[in-house]
């Protein structure tokens, strides 16, 4: 095979942040298939699960990721892996990936493939390394709201942001830092890629004015602007109030969530707080008019353990931590 322009985008953010919105307007244009959550890509490398020292895969490698988690959100076989590598050649690991989106691109008869995994936020210079031209689309949301839809989630407790120590002790400061952490990580990261690589998108502007910000989405990924992004839910909506906005497969709905009328204050300050500076740099007016001193002391405390445990897991901390 010669040189694939897959995988071709890579969507991340904060959890709760419209990854998956994102996700299923990219996929609605026919030419980008866009996996939801593979998750997998920079992880088999970093913790070299069945890739050697030197960067290329061993046997070992194909029934690992067939057997992790979320593998099976890209429709493919252990029969089809194989394929992709005769007589086990040692392909470079960056390769083999690039060998299956093709054929994820190719199954959906579509040319570029993409994955939307949102813990990519925090891995974007590894994505980088081993792809230098594959583009990275961030996808920011107010931490309040995102702080609102994760209190909300049945599956909050299991998250990234309850991995580190805090959750226990007080989940709304820990969604706030774990906000902190991986948009902080993201933004950082942009000023490693090569120009033209990194995109910006805010959840807000996204559902406010949906065909604007996809025509400027498909000039960053240098495609061409298709309707069909917008249309994505079409035949495909489900009218039924037990279920999620997402699971209903919603159109953009501006108000989904809205800090101001649904948040307690005193959860409005320690999100503030612990999103500290980086509230007002992504663009987010602080609404606490004044926070006490308890409260500062509060996440100050719940900051450091959980800024400990990142270090611990031997991930990084963003510069503004």
């Amino acid at each position: 095979m010669g040189s694939s322009a897959n995988p071709y985008v890579f969507v991340a953010g904060v959890a709760r942040s419209g990854t998956t919105l994102l996700q299923r307007m990219l996929d609605a244009h026919p030419l980008l298939a866009v996996v939801n959550e593979a998750a997998w890509v920079p992880r088999k490398f970093s913790k070299r699960h069945g890739v050697r020292a030197d960067g290329r895969i061993t046997p070992a490698l194909i029934p690992q990721l067939v057997a992790s988690t979320n593998f099976a959100n890209m429709g493919l076989t252990e029969e089809d892996l194989r394929r992709l590598v005769p007589d086990d050649e040692p392909l470079p690991y960056r390769a083999f990936v690039s060998r299956v989106f093709d054929l994820y691109a190719a199954r959906r008869h579509k040319r570029f493939a993409g994955d939307k995994s949102p813990g990519y936020i925090r891995r974007l210079p590894r994505l980088h390394q081993l792809w230098p031209r594959a583009r990275y689309l961030h996808i920011i949301r107010d931490p309040r709201d995102v702080c609102l839809s994760m209190l909300d989630w049945p599956d909050a407790a299991v998250t990234a942001a309850s991995q580190y120590g805090t959750w226990d002790q007080d989940p709304v400061v820990s969604i706030g830092l774990y906000w902190k952490l991986s948009v902080g990580l993201g933004r950082e990261a942009s000023h490693q890629l090569a120009p033209g690589r990194y995109c910006e998108v805010r959840y807000e502007e996204l559902v406010a004015t949906p065909e604007a910000q996809l025509r400027r989405i498909s000039e960053f990924l240098q495609i061409p602007y298709d309707n069909a992004m917008v249309r994505y839910h079409e035949g495909r909506m489900r009218v039924d109030a037990g279920l999620s906005s997402k699971d209903q497969w919603l159109p953009p709905t501006v108000g989904l969530r809205n800090w101001r009328t649904q948040m307690d204050s005193r959860h409005v300050q320690l999100v503030e707080v612990a999103a500290g500076t980086l509230l007002d740099e992504s663009g987010y007016t602080p609404g606490a008019t004044a926070t006490s001193r308890s409260i500062r002391e509060h996440v100050e405390q719940l900051k450091q353990t959980f800024g400990e445990r990142v270090i611990a897991k031997e991930h990084r901390l963003p510069r503004n931590w």
